[in-house]
């Protein structure tokens, strides 16, 4: 017999269960419920449901609970108007997109309803930038370890696969929508996307709702592509709106006026300050000129108010950027010309006076037959002429005029062909001092191969996790697809 002693209220009106919920005693709500099932649908003070104050306390277990006993059928319904959104909003903010999957592919209604101060499903989620982490943002090493051993960045990608479900899924209840109730529904969440600059929401809207690419906001009479570009400077949202208007009308010409190019190109200011552009000094030029490929070209000349033309704003807007990453660039070709000159000299005196000593007869290396000698000679000389190219790219580095034009291509190309060239050298230089403690004082003993290859790989190792992550982003940002790179 149910006991209504059970739904009585505490001082701040919360039932028993209400209380079990927010604690997680997932053993005392089950009691509770099947004592007395109607505290499922007994709200508190402030209306919210037990199942609501599981979600609003991010207790997963327990709201999974909740959910499962907690029916539709009841005088008071936690899954309808704003109710329902309630609990979504709560779920969302919790970041268990799956469950909030779940009760939209149930009660799909919930797509529709906004609260007074005009927050839906989808314009919560949209706000939920955490959850849309990409993984460029991650350094080199997670990247290629996540898969392995980083547990967080999994989560954070599974966390992100399942927000992405989750707007494809509230994209898909919208278009059973009037055009009327779709518009105001989407367009929130598309304004939320560019001003956050996440272009994976972005996307999502423009591939459901393809004439979401014109919008303009209410208050500026802005394109989208204006505030992707003005507030957050996303690439990724700015080349998708661009292929998207591209592909589905000419109106091109509305959005991208000679203004406009200047407008790209000056916050290409403000986006290069945002990177690491002292690892990617190309990456400026290299987006002024991705950002001028899709301009009319009878704008690309076209003066603004103040009589200049894009490449003028340019020049101007970066002219501190171009010192910056003229000075980083000087720096770094000085501290690595030393060390290719120190290599190239060590790797000469190794060639002259070979280990073991020359024959006095005929003036040949004593242990030129032994297979130990052969791995130091080729080793000694291939790192003699890694050293030697490296050091000339670097001094040509240094020589360099650094116009605007040389960071496209010239410089980092050289940087890179210089810090490649001098990790091969390094790393056939400890080849070659291996193979030298061998011959000299193993004694054809292998175990001195041991600690030498030990100690070698830690020295190259070093030099790996400090230098090789910059020539991987160099690499990929001269020759990679870029910060415009075609979508689907």
């Amino acid at each position: 017999m149910p006991d209504d002693s059970l739904g009585v209220k505490d001082v701040i009106e919360d039932t028993a269960l209400s209380v079990a919920a927010a604690v997680v005693n997932i053993a005392a709500a089950t009691i509770l419920v099947e004592r007395m099932p109607d505290l499922l649908y007994i709200p508190n003070f402030v209306g919210n449901f037990p199942v609501q104050i599981a979600a609003l306390y991010a207790q997963r277990d327990m709201l999974k609970y909740l959910i499962s006993v907690t029916k539709d059928d009841f005088g008071q319904n936690p899954y309808v108007g704003s109710t329902g959104l309630i609990l979504l909003i709560h779920v969302i903010d919790a970041e268990f997109f799956d469950i909030v999957i779940e009760v939209v592919e149930k009660y799909p209604d919930l797509a529709r309803v906004k609260l007074t101060d005009g927050i839906s499903a989808f314009k919560k989620i949209t706000t939920k930038k955490s959850a849309f982490v990409s993984e460029r943002r991650f350094n080199f090493w997670q990247r290629c370890i996540s898969s392995c051993i980083i547990k967080s960045i999994k989560e954070k990608s599974l966390l992100k696969q399942q927000a992405l479900k989750l707007v494809k899924r509230l994209c898909k209840e919208i278009e059973f929508f009037s055009f009327t109730e779709a518009n105001d529904i989407y367009l929130d969440a598309m304004l939320i996307a560019a001003q956050l600059g996440i272009h994976e929401v972005a996307e999502e809207i423009i591939e459901a709702f393809p004439s979401s690419i014109y919008f303009v906001t209410p208050d500026s009479r802005q394109f989208l592509i204006h505030v992707a570009v003005e507030i957050t400077q996303n690439m990724s949202i700015i080349s998708f709106v661009k292929w998207g208007i591209i592909d589905t009308s000419t109106r091109m010409s509305d959005t991208l006026t000679g203004t406009t190019c200047c407008i790209l190109l000056r916050n290409e200011h403000h986006l290069t300050n945002s990177m690491r552009y002292q690892e990617q000094p190309s990456k400026c030029n290299m987006e002024s000129m991705e950002v001028e490929s899709y301009v009319l070209p009878n704008y690309r000349e076209k003066l603004n108010f103040y009589k200049q033309t894009p490449k003028m704003v340019f020049t101007e807007e970066h002219r501190t950027l171009k010192e910056d990453a003229e000075k980083w660039m000087k720096d770094t070709s000085n501290s690595c010309t030393i060390a290719a000159a120190l290599i190239v000299t060590v790797m000469f005196a190794a060639a002259i006076t070979v280990p073991g000593g020359n024959d006095s007869v005929n003036g040949y290396p004593i242990l030129s037959k032994n297979g130990g000698f052969i791995v130091f000679a080729i080793s000694d000389a291939i790192s003699l002429f890694t050293s030697t190219t490296s050091l000339l790219m670097f001094l040509a580095i240094l020589t360099s005029r650094y116009a605007e034009d040389d960071f496209l291509y010239v410089l980092p190309n050289r940087l890179i062909i210089g810090l490649g060239t001098l990790f091969i050298s390094i790393t056939f230089m400890m080849v070659a001092f291996g193979a030298t403690l061998y011959l000299v004082f193993g004694r054809k003993q292998a175990w001195v191969l041991n600690p030498a290859a030990v100690l070698a790989c830690l020295l190259v190792t070093s030099f790996v996790l400090l230098q090789f992550p910059l020539l991987v982003e160099l690499i990929y940002s001269t020759y990679g697809p870029g910060v415009f790179k075609k979508h689907k």
